[in-house]
C-alpha cells in the first residue's frame, strides 16, 4: 500500500512510523510511506503556508494555494483524508475499509485549521481520532496509518494475529498470561496450561465477551445489528 502524507513535520510521520511492525513493513517495501511538504509550493521567499482568516480571529489559517499544488504534485487520484476533529471517528471498522485500498492520502492540518475552499474541493473524507483537539493532524495520521498497516497481508508475523486483536469482532481482548521469574505459574487459569486447544479458545470466547459486557457493552449491542444495518461505532 502507498501512504503519502501531507505535512508541515513530515520528520514527525517519518519517526513515528519507522518502529516496530510499522517500520519492519516500510523496509520491506509491504507499505510505501511518503510525506510533502506544503511549505516547499509556498510562492514567496519566507515559505508562508498560513495567513489570517478573513473576517479575523485568534490564529492563523492553512492557505489554498500551496495546499493545492502539493496535493497536484502527487498525480494521484485516490481519496483524500484529512486528520480533523470534526471527522468520523476513527473505529475498526474504518480502519479495515481504508485497508482494502492501493492507496492513502492523508492531510494534516496545524494552526486554526485549513481554508475551507481546499476542503469543499479536494478532501473526501474526514477523521477524527476522538472528541479532542490536539496540535496538528500528524499524530492522528500516524495513529491511523499503523492501525491501517496491521490489516495488510504479511505485516504481522502471524496472519492470525489481528484477527484477535480488540475490535475486530466487536469485543474487547482477553486476559494474557507468560512466564514470569518471580511468579511461576501461579494465578494463571488452568483451562491455560491444560494444552487443550478447544477449551482455550473458548475460554478466551467468553473472557472476551465478559469484559466487553462490564466496560463496552455497546460493542455487543452493535455486533448484534440485523443483517443489512451498519455494525460498529461512530
Amino acid at each position: 500500500m502507498k501512504i503519502t502524507v501531507i505535512t508541515l513535520f513530515p520528520e514527525m510521520i517519518h519517526q513515528a512510523l519507522s518502529w516496530g511492525v510499522v517500520g519492519k513493513a516500510i523496509e520491506k517495501g509491504l507499505i510505501e510511506l511518503h510525506t510533502v511538504n506544503p511549505r516547499d509550493f509556498a510562492n514567496n521567499r519566507h515559505n508562508t503556508v498560513d495567513d489570517r482568516p478573513f473576517g479575523g480571529g485568534a490564529g492563523m489559517v492553512m492557505m489554498y494555494d500551496p495546499l493545492e499544488r502539493a496535493l497536484q504534485s502527487l498525480n494521484s487520484s485516490a481519496p483524500v483524508t484529512f486528520m480533523s476533529p470534526q471527522g468520523k471517528r476513527l473505529d475498526q471498522k474504518l480502519v479495515n475499509q481504508m485497508a482494502t485500498r492501493k492507496e492513502l492520502v492523508l492531510l494534516c492540518g496545524r494552526y486554526e485549521g485549513v481554508d475551507q475552499r481546499f476542503l469543499d474541493k479536494y478532501v473526501d473524507e474526514e477523521v477524527s481520532l476522538g472528541d479532542f483537539v490536539i496540535s496538528g493532524g500528524e499524530l492522528a495520521a500516524a495513529v491511523l496509518t499503523d492501525a491501517v498497516a496491521r490489516q495488510i497481508p504479511g505485516v504481522l508475523g502471524d496472519a492470525e494475529s489481528a484477527l484477535s486483536d480488540s475490535f475486530m469482532q466487536q469485543r474487547l481482548g482477553y486476559p494474557q498470561y507468560t512466564r514470569s521469574e518471580k511468579l511461576g505459574r501461579k494465578d494463571v487459569p488452568a483451562v491455560l496450561l491444560s494444552g487443550d486447544h478447544a477449551a482455550i479458545r473458548a475460554w478466551r470466547e467468553a473472557q472476551a465477551e465478559q469484559i466487553t459486557r462490564a466496560r463496552r457493552p455497546d460493542l455487543l449491542e452493535a455486533g448484534a445489528a440485523p443483517d443489512g444495518e451498519t455494525s460498529g461505532h461512530d
